[in-house]
Protein backbone atom coordinates (compact mmCIF):
# COMPACT_ATOMS: atom_id res chain seq x y z
CA UNK A 1 0.00 0.00 0.00
CA UNK A 2 2.86 2.35 0.81
CA UNK A 3 5.02 1.51 -2.20
CA UNK A 4 3.07 3.53 -4.80
CA UNK A 5 3.05 6.53 -2.50
CA UNK A 6 6.83 6.24 -1.95
CA UNK A 7 7.44 5.98 -5.69
CA UNK A 8 5.35 9.06 -6.38
CA UNK A 9 7.27 10.98 -3.69
CA UNK A 10 10.61 10.00 -5.17
CA UNK A 11 9.52 11.02 -8.66
CA UNK A 12 8.28 14.35 -7.33
CA UNK A 13 11.55 14.91 -5.47
CA UNK A 14 13.54 14.09 -8.61
CA UNK A 15 11.53 16.54 -10.67
CA UNK A 16 12.00 19.30 -8.12
CA UNK A 17 15.75 18.61 -7.96
CA UNK A 18 16.07 18.77 -11.75
CA UNK A 19 14.18 22.04 -11.84
CA UNK A 20 16.38 23.48 -9.13
CA UNK A 21 19.53 22.46 -11.01
CA UNK A 22 18.22 23.95 -14.25
CA UNK A 23 17.35 27.20 -12.49
CA UNK A 24 20.79 27.33 -10.93
CA UNK A 25 22.46 26.84 -14.30
CA UNK A 26 20.38 29.61 -15.90
CA UNK A 27 20.98 32.10 -13.11
CA UNK A 28 24.70 31.25 -12.97
CA UNK A 29 25.19 31.97 -16.66
CA UNK A 30 26.67 35.49 -16.36
CA UNK A 31 28.81 34.49 -13.37
CA UNK A 32 30.33 31.64 -15.39
CA UNK A 33 31.87 34.16 -17.80
CA UNK A 34 35.51 34.85 -17.16
CA UNK A 35 38.78 36.41 -18.29
CA UNK A 36 41.83 34.24 -17.87
CA UNK A 37 45.58 34.15 -18.46
CA UNK A 38 47.63 30.99 -18.80
CA UNK A 39 51.33 30.19 -19.09
CA UNK A 40 52.13 26.51 -18.71
CA UNK A 41 54.80 25.89 -16.08
CA UNK A 42 55.53 29.63 -15.66
CA UNK A 43 58.19 30.47 -13.08
CA UNK A 44 59.27 33.72 -11.52
CA UNK A 45 62.13 35.34 -13.50
CA UNK A 46 61.31 33.28 -16.62
CA UNK A 47 62.49 35.05 -19.77
CA UNK A 48 60.46 35.30 -22.99
CA UNK A 49 57.44 33.81 -21.27
CA UNK A 50 54.42 33.15 -23.50
CA UNK A 51 51.09 34.21 -21.98
CA UNK A 52 47.70 33.26 -23.45
CA UNK A 53 44.72 35.47 -22.59
CA UNK A 54 41.04 34.65 -23.01
CA UNK A 55 38.18 37.09 -22.35
CA UNK A 56 34.66 35.64 -22.45
CA UNK A 57 31.88 37.57 -24.17
CA UNK A 58 28.97 38.53 -21.91
CA UNK A 59 26.91 40.36 -24.51
CA UNK A 60 24.14 38.77 -26.56
CA UNK A 61 23.85 41.78 -28.88
CA UNK A 62 27.34 43.21 -29.55
CA UNK A 63 30.80 41.88 -30.36
CA UNK A 64 34.04 42.63 -28.48
CA UNK A 65 36.16 45.40 -30.05
CA UNK A 66 38.98 46.05 -27.56
CA UNK A 67 40.77 44.74 -24.49
CA UNK A 68 42.76 47.15 -22.33
CA UNK A 69 45.22 45.53 -19.92
CA UNK A 70 46.72 47.21 -16.87
CA UNK A 71 50.10 45.57 -16.33
CA UNK A 72 51.13 44.46 -12.84
CA UNK A 73 54.17 45.88 -11.11
CA UNK A 74 57.41 44.51 -12.54
CA UNK A 75 56.23 44.41 -16.17
CA UNK A 76 56.34 47.44 -18.47
CA UNK A 77 54.69 47.99 -21.87
CA UNK A 78 58.15 47.73 -23.46
CA UNK A 79 58.41 44.16 -22.12
CA UNK A 80 55.38 43.00 -24.12
CA UNK A 81 55.53 41.54 -27.65
CA UNK A 82 52.32 40.67 -29.49
CA UNK A 83 52.33 37.19 -31.06
CA UNK A 84 48.81 36.43 -32.27
CA UNK A 85 45.16 37.21 -31.76
CA UNK A 86 41.89 37.85 -33.59
CA UNK A 87 42.36 38.52 -37.30
CA UNK A 88 43.32 42.14 -37.94
CA UNK A 89 43.77 43.01 -34.26
CA UNK A 90 46.87 44.88 -33.12
CA UNK A 91 48.61 45.68 -29.85
CA UNK A 92 49.21 49.30 -28.84
CA UNK A 93 51.26 50.26 -25.73
CA UNK A 94 49.67 52.66 -23.23
CA UNK A 95 50.93 54.55 -20.21
CA UNK A 96 49.83 51.74 -17.88
CA UNK A 97 49.90 48.68 -20.12
CA UNK A 98 48.53 48.03 -23.59
CA UNK A 99 45.40 47.56 -25.68
CA UNK A 100 44.59 44.79 -28.14
CA UNK A 101 41.89 45.89 -30.56
CA UNK A 102 40.51 45.68 -34.08
CA UNK A 103 37.38 44.85 -36.05
CA UNK A 104 34.51 43.79 -33.77
CA UNK A 105 34.17 40.08 -33.16
CA UNK A 106 31.00 38.11 -33.81
CA UNK A 107 28.36 38.34 -31.10
CA UNK A 108 29.15 35.82 -28.38
CA UNK A 109 32.72 35.20 -29.61
CA UNK A 110 35.44 35.26 -26.94
CA UNK A 111 38.59 37.35 -27.44
CA UNK A 112 41.74 35.22 -27.29
CA UNK A 113 45.30 36.44 -27.90
CA UNK A 114 48.94 35.61 -27.07
CA UNK A 115 51.82 37.83 -25.98
CA UNK A 116 55.44 37.29 -24.94
CA UNK A 117 56.85 38.90 -21.78
CA UNK A 118 60.57 39.75 -21.77
CA UNK A 119 60.91 38.54 -18.15
CA UNK A 120 58.44 37.74 -15.39
CA UNK A 121 59.05 39.47 -12.05
CA UNK A 122 59.98 37.55 -8.93
CA UNK A 123 56.53 37.28 -7.34
CA UNK A 124 54.04 34.53 -6.53
CA UNK A 125 51.22 35.76 -8.76
CA UNK A 126 50.39 38.43 -11.32
CA UNK A 127 47.01 40.12 -11.84
CA UNK A 128 46.28 41.54 -15.29
CA UNK A 129 43.29 43.85 -14.79
CA UNK A 130 41.36 44.05 -18.04
CA UNK A 131 38.71 46.39 -19.46
CA UNK A 132 36.69 44.66 -22.18
CA UNK A 133 34.85 46.94 -24.64
CA UNK A 134 31.95 46.06 -26.96
CA UNK A 135 30.71 47.58 -30.21
CA UNK A 136 27.69 49.09 -28.42
CA UNK A 137 29.92 51.01 -25.96
CA UNK A 138 29.45 48.65 -23.03
CA UNK A 139 32.53 47.71 -20.98
CA UNK A 140 33.13 44.65 -18.81
CA UNK A 141 35.62 45.33 -16.02
CA UNK A 142 37.70 42.28 -15.17
CA UNK A 143 39.48 44.03 -12.30
CA UNK A 144 38.58 42.33 -9.03
CA UNK A 145 41.39 40.90 -6.92
CA UNK A 146 41.26 38.15 -4.32
CA UNK A 147 41.44 40.71 -1.54
CA UNK A 148 38.33 42.48 -2.83
CA UNK A 149 40.20 45.45 -4.24
CA UNK A 150 38.43 47.23 -7.10
CA UNK A 151 39.23 50.15 -9.37
CA UNK A 152 37.18 52.90 -10.97
CA UNK A 153 33.45 53.20 -10.38
CA UNK A 154 33.08 49.88 -8.57
CA UNK A 155 31.17 48.08 -11.33
CA UNK A 156 33.60 45.19 -11.33
CA UNK A 157 31.42 42.94 -9.15
CA UNK A 158 31.68 39.34 -10.28
CA UNK A 159 34.55 40.07 -12.67
CA UNK A 160 37.85 38.82 -11.22
CA UNK A 161 41.05 39.99 -12.92
CA UNK A 162 42.98 37.39 -14.91
CA UNK A 163 45.43 35.90 -12.42
CA UNK A 164 48.65 34.05 -13.22
CA UNK A 165 50.26 32.03 -10.43
CA UNK A 166 54.02 31.54 -10.72
CA UNK A 167 56.26 28.78 -9.46
CA UNK A 168 59.45 29.74 -7.61
CA UNK A 169 62.31 30.91 -9.81
CA UNK A 170 64.56 28.25 -11.28
CA UNK A 171 67.94 27.77 -9.55
CA UNK A 172 70.40 30.39 -10.77
CA UNK A 173 67.74 32.57 -12.40
CA UNK A 174 68.53 36.27 -12.17
CA UNK A 175 66.80 39.53 -12.97
CA UNK A 176 68.12 40.75 -16.30
CA UNK A 177 69.00 44.39 -16.84
CA UNK A 178 66.54 46.68 -18.63
CA UNK A 179 66.56 46.71 -22.42
CA UNK A 180 69.82 48.34 -23.56
CA UNK A 181 69.58 51.75 -25.17
CA UNK A 182 71.58 52.71 -28.22
CA UNK A 183 74.90 54.33 -27.42
CA UNK A 184 76.62 56.81 -29.76
CA UNK A 185 79.15 55.08 -31.97
CA UNK A 186 82.75 56.22 -31.49
CA UNK A 187 85.51 55.11 -33.83
CA UNK A 188 88.24 53.26 -31.95
CA UNK A 189 91.73 54.73 -32.32
CA UNK A 190 94.18 52.71 -34.37
CA UNK A 191 97.16 51.10 -32.71
CA UNK A 192 99.39 53.78 -34.28
CA UNK A 193 97.46 56.59 -32.61
CA UNK A 194 96.80 54.94 -29.26
CA UNK A 195 99.87 56.61 -27.74
CA UNK A 196 99.08 59.97 -29.32
CA UNK A 197 101.49 59.50 -32.24
CA UNK A 198 100.17 60.21 -35.75
CA UNK A 199 99.56 57.17 -37.93
CA UNK A 200 102.03 56.23 -40.61
CA UNK A 201 101.52 58.24 -43.79
CA UNK A 202 99.68 61.06 -42.03
CA UNK A 203 100.90 64.41 -40.85
CA UNK A 204 99.64 67.32 -38.83
CA UNK A 205 100.48 71.03 -39.07
CA UNK A 206 102.43 70.81 -35.82
CA UNK A 207 104.34 67.77 -37.05
CA UNK A 208 105.10 69.45 -40.39
CA UNK A 209 106.27 72.63 -38.63
CA UNK A 210 108.50 70.59 -36.34
CA UNK A 211 109.87 68.71 -39.33
CA UNK A 212 110.66 71.97 -41.18
CA UNK A 213 112.34 73.39 -38.10
CA UNK A 214 114.34 70.20 -37.62
CA UNK A 215 115.45 70.23 -41.25
CA UNK A 216 116.53 73.88 -40.93
CA UNK A 217 118.59 73.18 -37.83
CA UNK A 218 120.29 70.21 -39.46
CA UNK A 219 121.09 72.30 -42.60
CA UNK A 220 122.52 75.17 -40.54
CA UNK A 221 124.79 72.84 -38.59
CA UNK A 222 126.50 71.76 -41.84
CA UNK A 223 126.41 74.94 -43.97
CA UNK A 224 127.74 77.38 -41.36
CA UNK A 225 131.10 75.63 -40.74
CA UNK A 226 131.63 75.14 -44.45
CA UNK A 227 130.90 78.80 -45.14
CA UNK A 228 133.23 79.97 -42.39
CA UNK A 229 136.00 77.67 -43.63
CA UNK A 230 135.63 78.95 -47.21
CA UNK A 231 135.72 82.59 -46.03
CA UNK A 232 138.90 81.95 -43.99
CA UNK A 233 140.65 80.35 -46.97
CA UNK A 234 139.58 83.16 -49.29
CA UNK A 235 140.74 85.87 -46.95
CA UNK A 236 144.01 84.03 -46.28
CA UNK A 237 144.67 83.56 -49.99
CA UNK A 238 143.86 87.20 -50.71
CA UNK A 239 146.22 88.44 -48.02
CA UNK A 240 149.08 86.26 -49.34
CA UNK A 241 148.52 87.50 -52.90
CA UNK A 242 148.50 91.13 -51.76
CA UNK A 243 151.72 90.73 -49.80
CA UNK A 244 153.36 89.02 -52.80
CA UNK A 245 152.50 91.94 -55.07
CA UNK A 246 153.86 94.50 -52.63
CA UNK A 247 157.07 92.56 -52.19
CA UNK A 248 157.56 92.36 -55.98
CA UNK A 249 156.94 96.08 -56.47
CA UNK A 250 159.43 96.98 -53.79
CA UNK A 251 162.14 94.94 -55.46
Amino acid sequence: MHHPTLARSLRRLGALTAAAVAAAVVTAGPAAAHAEVEAKGARALDQNATLTFSAASESDSAGITKLEVILPKGITPEDITYKEGPKGWKLTPTSRGYTVSGTKLAVGEDADYVVTVRQLPEVKELAFKTLQSYADGHTDRWIELDDGEEEGDGHGHGHPAPLLKLKPAAPGAKLVSPSPTEQPTTAAPSSDTASGEPATGTSTPAAESAADSSDGDDGMSIAVPLGIGAAVLLLGGGAWWFRSRRSGGAA
